[in-house]
């Protein structure tokens, strides 16, 4: 590999970027990231902010120190194209911000039923057992988001905050915890022993589970990284994400206590999304990792799905 300096053609993609450089100028061995830093030195804009692809087929090139710009396949005189994508925000700060709408907003109905329903009765034993389930399961994906995920992507468009909050503002947020603390709700009145410790031991049980999961891919990643390991452990020898398996747990749970139809709709929500997910993901760890991978038949459920 020659270690000259070679010359990179930069266009425009999209929304006009002020100062941005006709070209640019790096070595062949230098990492796929410096491209990125000469392009946002002269741009003055964030890294995370640039989309870069190659101008002979449309493919990303990666924002990663592991790959060179010669493994990119850029030679001299190659044209990459660069995207604003507008502002942008923090993945760390989208997640403290949506799982801090249940936090609020469920407390605020438990506490004012008087000004929301005009009661004076007091909360039920289920709907404060139900009020704890929430708080405590956001309560710990704020700590997660902390202290134990490791994000392969800085950021994500600004806007995009506004769409995310909504499944947990309004779904999880305001649908559940109207219904949940009503004086004439399911959990007003007395509660089934067996039903509600069932639903308990669902809950804890699923809420240690997913966060076990959670530190096993935590750990599958070195800091600043975005290379992945195939996991092992608890859940991952029957189906691909054992923490969405977990998660679905803890809220049946809460359902099974709450006996709220608001909390069957955010379930139901939620399931779509992480069985596409977890699917992407079985195809990735297959594509990535080849015979090394044990193939799952399920990817969240074992034995349905």
């Amino acid at each position: 590999m020659s270690s000259e300096t070679i010359s990179l053609v930069v266009r425009p993609r999209g929304r006009p970027i002020k100062n941005l450089p006709q070209s640019i100028s790096v070595r062949p061995e230098d990492s796929a990231t410096d491209i990125f830093q000469k392009i946002a030195e002269a741009s003055k804009f964030s890294v995370h902010r640039l989309r870069v692809t190659k101008g002979s087929d449309g493919s990303a090139i990666p924002k990663s120190r592991d790959v060179t710009v010669y493994d990119t396949g850029l030679r001299n005189k190659s044209a990459i194209d660069v995207k604003d994508l507008g502002p942008q925000i923090g993945w760390q700060t989208v997640f403290l911000i949506e799982y801090f709408g249940p936090i609020l907003i469920h407390p605020l109905f438990y506490f004012g039923r008087s000004f929301i329903y005009g009661t004076s009765k007091p909360p039920s034993e289920l709907q404060t057992i139900t009020l704890i389930m929430v708080v405590l399961h956001f309560l710990k994906r704020e700590y997660e988001t902390l202290f134990v995920h490791r994000f392969s992507s800085a950021t994500m468009p600004f806007n995009n905050v506004f769409r995310n909050s909504a499944h947990y503002w309004l779904l999880s947020g305001l649908n559940m915890a109207y219904w949940i603390y009503k004086p004439n709700s399911p959990t007003a009145g007395p509660s089934n022993p067996l039903i509600t410790y069932a639903g308990t031991v669902l809950y804890i049980v699923g809420e240690l589970c997913n966060l076990s999961t959670h530190i096993t891919l935590r750990n599958l990643r070195r800091p600043g990284s975005t290379e992945r390991g195939i996991p092992k452990g608890l859940g991952f020898g029957m189906v691909t994400c054992p923490n969405y398996t977990f998660e679905i747990m803890s809220w049946v749970g809460v359902w099974l206590v709450s006996w709220s139809l608001s909390t069957a709709v955010f379930l139901v929500t939620a399931i779509v999304p992480m069985t596409a997910w977890a699917k992407k993901k079985e195809r990735r760890y297959r594509s990535e990792f080849g015979d090394k991978y044990k193939r799952k038949r399920f990817v969240i459920m074992p034995g349905i799905y």
